[in-house]
């Protein structure tokens, strides 16, 4: 392939004052690691011809098809802020949160620092077996002296330093060999300090017969679950556990049927699971109910099967099945010059780096379609003027990264005055004030 064309300018959207997205408001307080790509993305946005309009709501303040007349090109790269629901009785309960909620909660997303959630309950149910499953139980059971050196909002941190949770449990419909968190998450929750797993051998019958026909991958999470599940601990990590206060578990082969509600029929005190059976193999496995119900006393139900992306706007072509923008290789379809990326593209999958790859992807294919010819860029767009001009009649005024530095500047400040990397900003009203100061 030759070399490919290079626009003029990139200007990134953005609804909130602040950038980043899932990095900020996503990844764990505890993977600091993670957040790294963070100077990464600083170094495009600080890029010459790149430009950031924070507090700009497309699909409200601007539309698509104002921003196609301003632009040659518009990319959607939105995410999924939407929520899959369980669709069972008592989901609305006092007590149950969907795992995207909670995460905003405790990572200081402004629309959810409101939650509040009852951590006076002993025992947490998580429905769902993936990492942001794993992150919500690490984060309910870890201990305080270690979340308190993190970013995590302190209003999250007063409440889980009250916290009565000793208990959470990791519900998912299928079996040990289909679990969808990755090793990384699994080893951190297997040597979390001040707990131990509590898992039914039972449900693991079998599983290690399996072990020498699994992909390296699932073989090494496999092999760690059998260790923490049913093989016998060494000297010192028994005397770890015997220690241990706190409990977790995954409990396999479940599916929720209904939240059962206080006697108040006001907030949930415990749920019905169905009992399942695996049918098929390989790929091809699926869970079937065998008709037997499980009944678990909690008080908090943390439902993370998954998310969806929204339409953001009605000229958008958009599957409300799929909860997808059809597109083919990043190419909205019957829409020139719009492309998405992201979860929005491909549906709620992968980790960061999956995404950027991705992202890349539609990168290519838009400078593709510059140098054939399929997109035409000979005509004179306005750019941000355009929109700015839009934006200014409606009353918006936009952040720019100069701006966001003057958040994170004050965030920095008030976190190293509580010993933390950053003490974030709740309010939008307020980071709108510190932008413009």
């Amino acid at each position: 392939m030759g070399k490919l064309p290079r626009p003029e300018s990139v200007d990134i959207y953005e609804r909130l004052p602040v950038p980043f997205g899932l990095v900020r408001f996503g990844v764990a307080p505890d993977h600091p690691e993670v957040k790294n790509v963070i100077n990464t993305f600083t170094q495009t946005a600080q890029h010459a011809r790149c430009s950031f309009h924070g507090n700009v709501r497309v699909g409200k303040d601007v539309t698509v098809e104002e921003l196609q007349e301003a632009y040659h090109a518009v990319v959607l790269s939105y995410g999924a802020e939407g929520n899959r629901t369980m669709g069972v009785p008592g989901e609305d309960l006092a007590g149950v949160y969907s795992a995207k909620d909670f995460v905003g909660w405790y990572n200081g997303l402004p629309r959810n620092s409101e939650l509040r959630p009852d951590l006076s309950c002993e025992t947490a149910v998580i429905l769902g077996q993936g990492n942001v499953a794993l992150d919500v139980a690490r984060i309910l059971l870890s201990p305080v002296d270690i979340l308190k050196k993190t970013d995590i909002t302190q209003h999250a941190l007063d409440a889980l330093a009250e916290s009565s949770v000793r208990r959470v449990l990791i519900v998912g419909r299928r079996g040990p060999l289909q679990v969808a968190c990755t090793i990384k998450e699994l080893r951190e929750m297997v040597n979390l300090p001040g707990t131990r797993p509590e898992m039914e051998a039972s449900e693991f019958e079998g599983i290690a017969e399996t072990l020498k026909s699994l992909a390296r991958p699932r073989k090494r999470l496999t092999e760690l679950l059998l260790k923490a599940a049913i093989e016998t601990p060494g000297e010192e990590e028994l005397e770890r556990r015997n220690r241990a206060e706190r409990a977790w578990g995954f409990r396999f082969l479940r599916k929720p049927l209904e939240v059962l509600p206080s006697t108040d029929l006001i907030r949930a005190a415990g749920i019905r699971l169905a009992v399942n059976r695996l049918e098929g193999d390989g790929e091809g496995v699926r869970a079937v109910a065998t008709g037997e119900v499980e009944d678990v006393e909690c008080g908090l139900v943390i439902s993370s099967i998954g998310y969806k992306s929204l339409l953001i706007d009605p000229a958008v072509p958009f599957d409300a099945r799929k909860a997808i923008i059809p597109n083919t290789m990043g190419r909205v379809q019957q829409t020139a010059g719009l492309y998405c990326s992201g979860w929005v593209k491909r549906g709620p999958t992968g980790v960061i780096a999956t995404t950027m790859n991705d992202s890349f992807d539609t990168a290519r294919t838009l400078l593709q379609d510059i140098g054939k010819g399929t997109l035409d860029v000979s005509t004179v767009k306005p750019g941000s003027q355009g929109v700015s001009a839009l934006l200014e009649k409606r009353g918006v005024k936009p952040v720019s990264f100069s701006d966001w530095e003057k958040i994170d500047s004050e965030e920095t400040r008030r976190g190293e005055i509580k010993g933390k990397p950053r003490e974030k900003m709740l309010d939008v009203g307020e980071m709108l004030q510190v932008a413009r100061a």
